[in-house]
Order: C-alpha cells, then sequence, then structure tokens
C-alpha cells in the first residue's frame, strides 16, 4: 500500500522557521526556506483497503462506546469534528508554486484569478468550480516564468495585478487582456499593495512604505505620505518604539483597510506601524510580546474595529478594545490555541458572526467559534504537503492558498 510521505529533515526545519517567516517582498519567505515533497497518492486498491478497515474499526469503536455510555461524560463520546476544507485540482503549469493571492470581480462575481510565484495566472469563470492557465500576452513566456505575481485587486471589471521583479499589470474588460504599465525607477520599494478604486482608480503601496493614488490609470501617480518610513523613523530616534530608532530596510506586510488605513510590519518583525488618510507620517507602536511578529490583519474591515496579531511560535493575540492609533503601546490580549509550534500565518475574522479561522506553517488550520477566544484544529490539510499562507472569503465562501500549487474551499 503506497502511503503519503514526508521528508523529516523539511519537518523540522519547517517548525524552526515559521515562526520568523517574512515577506515575498525581497525578503526571505518561509516558502523560500522550506522545500518538501509529494509522495505519490494511495492508489485504488489502496483506498478500498483503508475503508474496509476503516469501517471495522468504526464497528468497534461503536460497539465500545454504547457498553460505555453509562460512565462516560457526553463530551468523551462526541463525534470527532468532520474537515471542513477540500483541496481544489488545478491545471499548474509549473512545478510546486506558492500561490499568493486570490480575487473575483466585484462586476462579475464568478470571474475570478489567482496569482502566485514562477509566473502562475489562473482564472475561473464558474464561480472557483474550475480554473485554467492563463498567460500575459504583452510578456514574453520565458520572461513571465521569472515573476512572483503576489498580489491583485478587482473593482466592478478593473483589475490590477503587482509582482517582482517591479511589475504593475492593469485590465479594464475584467481579464480578457491586460496592458502592462509603466512604473518609475525612482520608486521607493517595490510594489506591495494595489487597490481597485474605481475607473482607472487605484491606490499603490510599496514595501518602503510609499502610497501613491492614480485616477488615469496608471499614467501619473499622485504621493499620498511625505516621507517613507525608514525615513521617518530616522529622523524621529526617540520615537519610543524599540527597534525603530535609525531603522533601515523594508516592511514585511502591509494591508489597507475600507477606509484607506494602512497596517505594516517591519521586516525584523519587532514592531508595526498605522497609517491613516490625512496623516503626513506612519505611526510606530511596540509589540506587547518578546516574541516577533510573524502576520498582522485587521478583525473587521476598518483598523479602529480591531486588530489581530500572529507572533513567532504560533500565538495570536488580539486587540482588547478600539484601536487608538496616536497610542504607542495598543493593548493586545493573547489569544487560546495550541499551534504545536508552527507559525499562523494568516487569521480571518468572518463578518457579522463569531466565526474566525487560521492557518500556517505545515497545513496547520484551526477554527474558532467564539470570535477567537478560543480555537479547535480542524484536519482538512493534514496530510498535505504545504504552508498555507492565505484566507479570504468571499460571499461565505472560503479560499486557503499555500505552497506546491495547494487551494482550498470550503466543503
Amino acid at each position: 500500500m503506497l502511503m503519503l510521505a514526508m521528508v523529516a529533515t523539511a519537518s523540522a526545519a519547517l517548525v524552526q522557521s515559521l515562526g520568523g517567516c517574512q515577506s515575498a517582498g525581497g525578503h526571505t519567505s518561509a516558502a523560500s526556506m522550506i522545500s518538501m515533497s509529494l509522495s505519490p497518492r494511495v492508489g485504488s486498491e489502496g483506498r478500498g483497503a483503508l475503508l474496509r478497515r476503516d469501517l471495522l474499526q468504526q464497528t468497534a469503536v461503536t460497539a465500545a462506546g454504547a457498553a460505555a455510555a453509562s460512565v462516560l461524560p457526553l463530551e468523551a463520546m462526541a463525534a470527532p469534528a468532520f474537515p471542513k476544507w477540500k483541496q481544489v485540482d488545478l491545471p499548474i503549469a509549473t512545478e510546486s508554486p506558492i500561490l499568493f493571492d486570490i480575487d473575483f470581480d466585484t462586476g462579475n462575481p464568478k470571474n475570478g484569478f489567482i496569482v502566485g510565484n514562477k509566473g502562475t495566472f489562473l482564472e475561473t469563470k464558474d464561480g472557483g468550480a474550475s480554473w485554467a492557465a492563463k498567460s500575459f500576452a504583452n510578456l514574453d513566456p520565458d520572461e513571465e516564468i521569472n515573476y512572483r505575481f503576489t498580489k491583485m485587486s478587482f473593482l466592478n471589471g478593473e483589475g490590477w495585478i503587482i509582482g517582482k521583479p517591479a511589475i504593475l499589470l492593469h485590465t479594464k474588460d475584467s481579464g480578457s487582456s491586460w496592458e502592462r504599465v509603466p512604473l518609475s525607477p525612482k520608486l521607493p520599494g517595490d510594489p506591495y499593495g494595489i487597490i481597485a478604486l474605481g475607473a482607472g482608480k487605484a491606490e499603490l503601496s510599496t514595501s518602503a512604505g510609499a502610497i501613491y493614488t492614480t485616477e488615469n490609470s496608471g499614467r501619473n501617480w499622485k504621493a499620498q505620505v511625505r516621507e517613507t518610513i525608514d525615513a521617518t523613523l530616522n529622523r524621529v530616534s526617540s520615537s519610543g518604539v524599540q527597534g525603530a530608532s535609525y531603522f533601515s530596510g523594508a516592511i514585511n506586510t502591509i494591508q489597507r483597510d475600507a477606509d484607506g488605513a494602512y497596517l505594516a510590519v517591519s521586516s525584523r518583525g519587532n514592531f508595526y506601524l498605522t497609517y491613516r488618510p490625512g496623516d503626513e507620517f506612519w505611526v510606530p507602536h511596540n509589540r506587547e510580546t518578546s516574541r516577533r511578529i510573524t502576520s498582522m490583519g485587521f478583525v473587521k474591515d476598518r483598523l479602529e474595529d480591531g486588530l489581530w496579531m500572529s507572533t513567532a511560535g504560533g500565538e495570536i493575540s488580539k486587540t482588547t478594545d478600539s484601536v487608538d492609533t496616536q497610542l504607542i503601546n495598543i493593548p493586545f490580549e493573547r489569544l487560546q490555541i495550541k499551534s504545536g509550534g508552527y507559525g499562523i500565518l494568516d487569521v480571518a475574522f468572518l463578518p457579522d458572526s463569531s466565526q474566525a479561522w487560521a492557518v500556517g506553517g505545515g497545513g496547520i488550520i484551526f477554527e474558532s467559534t467564539d470570535s477567537g477566544k478560543t480555537w479547535q484544529k480542524d484536519k482538512s490539510a493534514d496530510d498535505l504537503p504545504t504552508n498555507l499562507y492565505k484566507i479570504k472569503f468571499f460571499n461565505g465562501k472560503g479560499y486557503v492558498l499555500g505552497s506546491n500549487g495547494i487551494l482550498l474551499t470550503t466543503a
């Protein structure tokens, strides 16, 4: 019987590295540090044998459970939770790509896209039921495979994609055709975030903390922040934020909320920053733990409604109240999660619900039904050789993206 196997050394390296992983924006990422192999899948005869064995075991367990019903508490008799995620088959053209982002066109919700490294670009026209590999007509095939397409955004038929080496692509017809938008060689940092804001309008952020807006499809850009993050922090050396003085480098993650406020984490994970529309500078903040920050995000659509933070070793915390960005030390409370030391790389709190999901290294998935106070493990990806980097929901349907070309969706 063939069995799924994972290389032991890779597993050990995974536990060590994911706590302090860095992003694709020019820094070493967890994905680039870890290489895992997929053994052959179990054949049809093997599956049949497994099913027969599981049936016999289930029968035995059921009989034993009935005999002990009078002495066991109800909690001990509860059936194990079924996996809530399933893997989606993808037509991957390159070997073991990392999937970085997924988005659906608000003007045509059945039309969606996935981007990743090695030039990975996939499209669905049936709401994610099936996917097709695509390429960009204005990129040479030998050139395209060298790109890491990292972020994208769609709004009413208009879409934007960014990647590295520095590239910006734009569509006005829901992805039927794409044009390459020139980027200035003087751009501070690499493109790191992009948000579609309407016809010809978008907002671009960089790994240096620069923010620009365009209203003419990228022909001209207007700066929103007076200076980059390192310029601000080096000028204000007594900011009171550990690791912020004489800072040089880039940010690890950057996110924009529904109101245009931003959240960023320093590349070393030793502090984070916020920015609100109208501010001239980014505001740095201390982390309330000795562990370095792995990732951060918004609890809801607006920064002031709450933040979550994951730190090295697989810990998660959440702000205790509405967020006051003028505070250097914003209060967080630690949440109860047993991650086994694997890094938590992304968290999604569902709107108008007490449900939340967390994903990370080693294919770990956790679910919370009490707004993140406690977490339970979901085993959907336990047998998949992958690290899970992003989780997003569209109209109640969830998607998880990972390494080795893994895409999961709610079962």
